[in-house]
């Protein structure tokens, strides 16, 4: 087989791929096998028809034209390992050439593929990355302090109209024309939550009980989740949360500490560890940041296209919205991410542990609220294993950077991170166990990264 690859863009290459019919007989024979076991010809027993009979019957074009079709995938896999090109998606296929009937011939094909493109990678090594001050006082405390009260309040009803962080019990349905999509009946709701239907939060407030608004909104879910429904809302009930005193009977009854000023202490502390936590996750980010403002990275306009039309899909929005152009600008900073982290990941010669991978799998399944087995079963079927060990790679490949850079807050103090997310004893042994190589970008399902995750990329 002979393959030869023409750089068409930075990002983009076209392969042409000759194949002598020697070499495409193995899959005229499964060809000849395969019809064979699938037609009724008389005085042969089904699977046992000669090939010269099906050439008879059916001619030879047929035989070659599944030949050829089995064969392609296997052909453009080799062609792509012999010209060492990275595919980053599905090749669009030309054949050009068949094997003639009676003559035989070469089978060629072109296949057109958006690739990994080639850049310089930006300097790694003594990066300079400023993050911001932690300013912890009372107003911090304080919000703690509340949000603790709020876990021992206790719901009173109240005869006034309901205002921002009431608790209503709503009566709820949703119409588009005339046909009754759903309804719901004494449903609790906080006002300000945003939880249920954009513009609901709109229209609450100033409600009393037994008084009824409408407002239109786009349903949520369902089979016609995106389309805009009527909404009826009726207000049964009007529940504001009484807080507990800030004493030290409450510092009692909520801890374990005696007064309320050791419990303001304990806050304190933690505030100020959660603020530093905080300091880490930014320098990644902002280091990230740093990393790409560094680099010139062309990026796959057939991907980013792609990525565009599935987002305003599952949005239930028509392709030329204006919110695609801010999906672009958002999908070709991540996958510029995705590249430039891969990129490092190899120069970095990174590995994935087995312990690593299930580590980050097990926080997925927590990040998307499924079963840890069935969230494992669901990217396993789906193929995505290997995604998943590309983006625990490029985690990896910017702590490794990051380690290396020298990181400071705003007012001039050195920030060591080592002291927020020392390493666990598991991730200690991961480097021990089972290695899995951490694979180059490819396309990817859109995700969210966990904001409490420290190693948390934007990624597609």
């Amino acid at each position: 087989m002979k393959s030869a690859v023409e750089t068409l863009n930075p990002t983009r290459v076209k392969l042409t791929v000759e194949v002598p019919f020697d070499e495409l007989k193995p899959s005229m024979d499964a060809a000849y096998k395969n019809i064979a076991s699938q037609v009724t010809v008389p005085g042969f027993r089904k699977g046992k028809v000669p090939p010269r009979i099906i050439d008879q019957r059916f001619g030879r074009g047929v035989v070659i034209e599944e030949a050829v079709n089995n064969a392609l995938p296997g052909f453009y896999t080799q062609a792509v390992q012999e010209t060492e090109i990275r595919p980053l998606g599905q090749p669009e296929v030309d054949v050009t050439s068949v094997p003639d009937p009676a003559e035989g011939g070469d089978l060629a094909f072109t296949a057109e593929v958006d690739v990994r493109p080639e850049f310089e990678l930006p300097e790694l090594d003594a990066v300079e990355v400023t993050v911001e001050d932690v300013k912890i006082g009372d107003e911090q405390v304080d919000e703690r302090l509340d949000t603790l009260r709020e876990r021992f309040g206790s719901l009173v009803t109240v005869e006034r109209p309901a205002a921002e962080g009431d608790f209503l019990s709503i009566d709820i349905s949703a119409k588009i024309g005339d046909e009754e999509i759903d309804s719901v009946k004494g449903v609790s709701y906080r006002v300000g939550s945003g939880e249920m239907l954009a513009g609901m939060d709109d229209v609450l407030p100033g409600l009393s009980a037994g008084e009824t608004t409408t407002f239109d909104s786009p349903l949520a879910g369902g089979e016609r989740a995106g389309e805009e429904a009527h909404v009826t809302v009726t207000v049964q009930s009007v529940k504001e949360r009484e807080l507990p005193e800030a004493d030290d009977e409450f510092a009692q009854m909520a801890s374990e500490f005696d007064t309320l000023e050791e419990l303001r202490a304990s806050l304190s502390e933690q505030a100020e560890q959660e603020a530093k936590y905080q300091q880490g996750i930014q320098a990644r980010e902002r280091l990230l940041e740093k990393l790409l403002e560094g680099v010139e990275i062309p990026v796959p306009d057939g991907i980013i296209a792609a990525e565009v039309k599935q987002h305003l899909e599952q949005e239930g929005k028509e392709e030329g919205d204006p919110h695609g152009e801010e999906v672009e600008v958002e999908a070709r900073k991540a996958f510029k991410a995705q590249l430039l982290l891969d990129a490092i990941a190899e120069k970095e010669e990174v590995q994935v542990g087995q312990q690593e991978l299930i580590e980050y799998l097990l926080a997925s399944a927590q990040q998307y609220r499924m079963d840890p087995n069935e969230f494992i079963k669901a990217v396993d079927s789906a193929g995505q294993v290997p995604s998943m060990v590309a983006e625990v790679g490029r985690r990896k490949a910017l702590a490794q950077v990051l380690e290396r850079a020298t990181v400071k807050d705003e007012s001039g103090n050195a920030i060591d991170l080592s002291a927020l997310f020392p390493a666990s004893p598991e991730a200690e042994e991961a480097g021990e166990a089972e290695v899995v190589e951490a694979e180059s970008t490819e396309e990817t399902e859109s995700k969210k990264a966990s904001s409490s995750d420290p190693a948390a990329l934007p990624t597609l």
